[in-house]
């Protein structure tokens, strides 16, 4: 017989899976319109290769995790409207950005993304710089616009946090300590993976949480809950990945497996070993899932609870 526990569970699992398939699509639908031809006031044009390429990098793929954390944390405040989904959208043209420029021979040299060609393959090298650099500036862009939120100073912390999430001291930051441990000889040190990952993957992922925070006004209390949830989910998540590289076939993760050990890249799986990273995954799944107990609006953040859960347990 199945116990109430187990079944509040599962229903919020699928309320989880239902919560994510609906901000996607509303996701695609929107980077549909923000990348279509249509032109904004002060441009003079937009390069139909350019915005082939962009939309290729950008629709059609993805579980959309980044957006959806924006979004759901944004309605847990009553902010689940139209400028919720543009800087859901913003975030992802960021993750995509990052995507097209790693796949690039300079960096991460990968010839399959999403289960297909990357975007450097697909058109060239020059167009898929031009496109993440397209994407990165557009984010901004959207951000800054009016229609993401009337109030100027919510504008403003949304600018501020995406450029600290995602510059120096954030992914790029991070990207650059993975190229140095990838061409050094030394063993990997454990310590210095987990800052390198808390930059290269956590900050953004960190970001999106807080974006919806932002945009729903959060009282502090709550913002605290959510910066310690957002922080254990981006470890987590990278640990997962870290683990699918080794475990999973590229069939399922729809890029190259097994390319981790290969290159020399900083994982907990080469720096703590495959059983010690699993349960680093689900330890910080769990404090997670934790963190939110200490939320005011416990109550209502079961489905930010079951994405935790998703992110350690996915297969892809």
């Amino acid at each position: 017989m199945t116990s109430t526990l187990e079944s509040g569970t599962q229903a919020h699992e699928h309320d989880f899976h239902a919560r994510l398939k609906a901000v996607a699509q509303g996701v695609e639908e929107t980077l549909a319109s923000l990348l279509s031809p249509s032109l904004l006031p002060g441009e003079a044009a937009r390069p139909s290769r350019l915005m082939e390429s962009i939309r290729y990098s950008s629709l059609g793929g993805g579980k959309r995790l980044r957006p959806f954390l924006v979004v759901e944390t944004a309605r847990l405040f009553g902010a689940d409207g139209p400028g919720a989904l543009r800087a859901a959208c913003a975030v992802e043209m960021i993750h995509c950005y990052s995507l097209v420029h790693d796949d690039l021979p300079a960096l991460d040299d990968d010839d399959l993304r999403r289960g297909r060609a990357t975007t450097h393959k697909a058109f060239d090298e020059a167009t898929a710089i031009l496109a993440g650099d397209g994407l990165l500036t557009y984010a901004f862009d959207i951000l800054a616009d009016a229609r993401t939120d009337p109030d100027p100073a919510v504008r403003a912390e949304l600018v501020l946090g995406l450029a600290r999430a995602a510059g120096f001291g954030g992914m790029i930051g991070g990207q650059v300590l993975d190229l140095e441990a990838e061409a050094s000889t030394r063993p990997h040190e454990a310590d210095a993976v987990i800052l390198l990952q808390s930059m290269k993957t956590g900050a953004l992922l960190h970001f999106s949480v807080m974006a919806g925070a932002i945009l729903g006004r959060a009282p502090l209390p709550a913002r605290e809950a959510l910066s310690a949830y957002g922080r254990a989910l981006g470890a987590a998540f990278q640990v997962a990945d870290d683990i699918l590289d080794v475990e999973a076939d590229e069939a399922t993760l729809g890029k190259r497996a097994g390319k981790d050990a290969g290159r020399n890249k900083a994982t907990l799986v080469a720096a703590l070993g495959l059983e010690a990273a699993r349960a680093r995954r689900d330890r910080l799944s769990e404090e997670a899932v934790e963190a939110l107990d200490r939320f005011p609006q416990g109550a209502d953040a079961h489905v930010l609870k079951a994405a935790a859960r998703f992110v350690a347990n996915r297969a892809n």
